[in-house]
C-alpha cells in the first residue's frame, strides 16, 4: 500500500502530467479506497513524522511537546484537506458553473496535496531544512496540469481555476494551523 502511495505522490511531483493522466483513468475507483489508500495513510505518516521529529530533533525528551505538535499537524492537514475540498467544490459549482461533485474535488485536492504531504514529512524529520517550504509554490504547476487533465477545465478557465485552487490548497492548512495557535496558545512551543 505504501509503495503505491509514494509512487503516486512522486509521479505527481516529478511528472505531474503523467501522474494526472494515470489518475484520470482511475476515476472509477471508489471514494473510500481513495481516502483509505491515499489521504488517510499520508496524514497518519505525517503525524508520526511530526511526533518522531520533535522527539529526536530536540535535546530533551519532550513527550508532551511531541504530542502537541502531532495534534496540530493532524488537525491542520486533515481540516485543510476537507475545508479545501469544500471550498473548491463550491467554487466549482458557483463560479465555473459545473455540476456539484464533492468527491471529484476531494480527489483533486488530495492528489494536489502530494507535495505538501511529502514536504511536511521531510520538514518534520529535518527541521533545519526550513527553506524547503518555498517548494510549496511548485503546487501551482501540479494544479495547472491537473486542472485540464483531471478536472477537465477548459483552457479559457484554466488560469482562474488554478489561481483559486492553488491559493486554497496552500493557504487552508496554514490558516488552520495559525488559528489553532491563536485559539490554544498553550500549544505554542
Amino acid at each position: 500500500m505504501y509503495k503505491k502511495l509514494f509512487r503516486t505522490a512522486i509521479l505527481l511531483i516529478f511528472k505531474p502530467s503523467d501522474g494526472w493522466k494515470e489518475l484520470s483513468t482511475k476515476q472509477h475507483e471508489t471514494h473510500e479506497s481513495f481516502l483509505s489508500g491515499f489521504v488517510y495513510p499520508f496524514i497518519g505518516l505525517i503525524t508520526l513524522a511530526a511526533f518522531a521529529g520533535i522527539l529526536f530533533t530536540r535535546k530533551g525528551f519532550d513527550l508532551h511537546i511531541a504530542l502537541k505538535e502531532s495534534i496540530v499537524v493532524l488537525l491542520s492537514l486533515f481540516g485543510g484537506f476537507f475545508l479545501s475540498s469544500l471550498i473548491i467544490s463550491e467554487l466549482w459549482k458557483n463560479i465555473f458553473h459545473r455540476e456539484h461533485n464533492i468527491k471529484l474535488c476531494q480527489r483533486f485536492v488530495g492528489y494536489s496535496f502530494s507535495l505538501t504531504y511529502c514536504l511536511t514529512i521531510v520538514l518534520s524529520l529535518l527541521p533545519e531544512f526550513f527553506f524547503l517550504r518555498f517548494l510549496l509554490f511548485y503546487t501551482i504547476y501540479i494544479v495547472w496540469e491537473g486542472a485540464v487533465l483531471y478536472m477537465k477545465v477548459t483552457e479559457s478557465e484554466q488560469f482562474k481555476f488554478v489561481c483559486f485552487a492553488t491559493l486554497i490548497i496552500i493557504a487552508t492548512p496554514l490558516a488552520i494551523e495559525y488559528t489553532i495557535g491563536l485559539l490554544m496558545p498553550g500549544l505554542k512551543f
